[in-house]
């Protein structure tokens, strides 16, 4: 919470330390960037175009990764569910800490699924909540509720319609 209030990303850097690292972004977009880059540098070059191909879509995937993973703003979303978790009617009568991992679990989760409603990605969401130490005080038939609310609130800041649930 200290870290809200003083403006700092809570996302640095692990070698540098700099604010707003998404080594996950990055990583993913750099995979899929290298393997599109050497697919169509192979075909137009052949082997030595393959080698190019892959690492000019590693970097530019990387940067593409590191933006869309930059959408999820950690310290960003706990900022907000923390002012306004009891606007909700299941979470008001508590207090945020035991709907942080929830929330958390949500705007984590809809990066890990993105193109999938939250309704195909339940399942799996469910397995992964029921396998912490937060599921002894929060079920997942209540975490589910916030857990939603975070992903849809996640899925409303990206530009376009990833799952095509109109939302």
């Amino acid at each position: 919470m200290a870290d809200v209030k003083k403006g700092k990303d809570a996302n640095p850097d692990p070698i540098t330390k700099k604010p707003g690292a998404h080594p996950v972004g990055v990583g993913v977009g750099g995979a899929g960037g290298a393997a599109a880059g050497a697919a169509i540098g192979g075909a137009v070059g052949g082997p030595p175009g393959a080698l190019v191909g892959g690492a000019v879509g590693a970097v530019a995937g990387g940067l593409a990764g590191k933006g869309a993973a930059e959408a999820v703003n950690p310290t960003v979303e706990d900022a907000y569910w923390r002012d306004n978790y009891k606007t909700t009617t299941y979470a008001k009568a508590d207090s945020y800490d035991r709907w942080k991992p929830a929330y958390e679990h949500g705007w984590a989760s809809y990066e890990r699924n993105r193109g999938k409603t939250f309704g195909q990605a339940e399942p799996d969401m469910r397995r992964d909540w029921e396998e912490t130490p937060h599921a002894k005080n929060l079920t997942w038939d209540k975490a589910k509720n916030a857990t939603r609310d975070a992903w849809h609130r996640v899925e409303r800041a990206i530009p376009g319609d990833a799952d095509n649930d109109g939302r």
